[in-house]
């Protein structure tokens, strides 16, 4: 009996063990957000990371390379220094790319939102920038004052978020599409584009993730 019992509880155990490790494995091979600097050498693609003096090889394993073309339409291909931040899985001295954040032409790393802000979007003609915070969603537009209205759970349809949402008399609608977007004001490149209605208005713009 004590030697059923033993039996039993090695066999849970290394089942347990099994299971860990597999939830281990697909967690290192779940892309994350990386930050760093983007070069090009020779035929090379170079990543640096944010606050790390460490290097790696860019592999791109987006679709039909999607996340090469993005970035050399602000300049990669033709030697421009980039910030970087990739939808990647890092693997020793190489990073794998699926999907593009942003990119901009000699841009400084940013700070991660954390769990305090779960996104940023901003346009021009007027100029105008939204954030989306744990507890509320602000609006900052050029020449008018600021507008916050209580955050709410967003609502994912296909490729694309949605956040709606009202406090006081002001209504908001924000749709986050996961299509490029080109600001060639600033020279970047995102991963989603935004269309933002408050209170009637509609403002056009770029979105990424924080």
């Amino acid at each position: 009996m004590t030697f059923r019992c033993s039996l039993a509880v090695i066999c849970a155990a290394l089942c347990a063990s099994g299971l860990q490790a597999e939830e281990a494995k697909h967690a290192q091979n779940t892309p994350k957000l990386a930050y760093g600097q983007l070069m090009k050498h020779a035929d090379k693609l170079v990543f640096s990371p944010c606050r790390d003096r460490s290097y790696a090889m860019m592999e791109d394993v987006s679709p039909d390379r999607s996340v090469t073309r993005a970035l050399d339409s602000v300049g990669l291909d033709v030697g421009k220094k980039l910030y970087v931040e990739l939808m990647a899985v890092v693997d020793g001295g190489m990073i794998r790319a699926s999907g593009l954040n942003q990119a901009r032409t000699e841009g400084r790393c940013q700070l991660p939102g954390g769990s305090e802000e779960s996104w940023r979007a901003a346009g021009n003609e007027p100029g105008w920038l939204l954030a989306v915070g744990k507890e509320v969603i602000v609006v900052k537009r050029q020449g008018k004052a600021d507008v916050s209205v209580t955050a709410v759970p967003p609502r994912s349809e296909g490729t694309a978020t949605h956040f709606d949402t009202a406090t006081g008399g002001n209504r908001l609608a924000v749709t986050f599409e996961k299509l490029l977007c080109h600001d060639t004001m600033a020279d970047s490149v995102f991963g989603w584009t935004a269309t933002v209605n408050l209170n009637g208005q509609t403002l056009k713009g770029c979105a990424w993730q924080r």
